[in-house]
């Protein structure tokens, strides 16, 4: 199985959503029709979905649902400015719990200057703070993903991006490939981390709604 893809029956087993709930939002299009994808399996046909940007969906719907009708979610989402557009500043960032203070005083600008950030400077210390928080990266990978991102930013602003965090005896690389994209490594590489752009901002759009 691809490990970025989901099987509906897993993502209903996961979420504990049902097959009404998940047809009810792609019906209400909350869900894009283009995430529910058509394959072959042995069983027949099956469908799949992206991993992180559903379970990120999902996880946006059923935080705001409570409060809102399915309409005026809909509305909400479709309606919001794009996400490409916002500018955000630091002690913003703080308060909406997306990155921690150590990302932010290490990795960001001063406070006290109250600069602000574009998308593309909060996807950077949003996936940082994402890999030290999980125990999957140190500080010293993280000031070698933000030089990596940062060298790098003019040649992702807009694209599709996929970052891979492997390591190989110890040692530690970033790759950035532009999505959609397979990399096959020699037996010695190990996978840590494979994190697509996509997912980024809808992980984002949940916490800047």
């Amino acid at each position: 199985m691809e490990e970025n893809l989901i099987s509906k029956k897993d993502l209903l087993d996961l979420t504990g959503i049902s097959y009404g709930q998940l047809y009810r939002w792609k019906r209400k299009q909350l869900i894009p029709e283009e995430w529910f994808i058509r394959k072959s399996t042995f069983t027949g046909q099956e469908t799949f979905f992206p991993r992180k940007m559903i379970l990120a969906r999902i996880d946006n719907i059923i935080s705001m649902k409570d409060d809102l009708s399915l309409d005026e979610l809909a509305d909400k989402l479709s309606s919001a400015p794009p996400i490409s557009k916002t500018v955000i500043s630091g002690k913003e960032l703080l308060e909406r719990n997306i990155v921690s203070t150590l990302v932010l005083e290490r990795f960001g600008k001063p406070l006290e200057a109250e600069g602000k950030y574009t998308i593309d400077e909060v996807m950077y210390l949003f996936v940082i703070d994402s890999l030290l928080s999980s125990g999957e990266m140190n500080l010293e990978e993280g000031d070698l993903l933000f030089r990596t991102l940062q060298e790098n930013s003019a040649r992702l602003e807009g694209k599709a991006w996929e970052l891979f965090f492997i390591r190989k005896m110890g040692v530690t690389s970033f790759l950035i490939a532009y999505a959609p994209t397979e990399l096959i490594f020699d037996a010695g590489v190990r996978l840590v981390n494979r994190i697509t752009v996509g997912s980024l901002m809808e992980q984002l759009r949940g916490k800047l709604n």
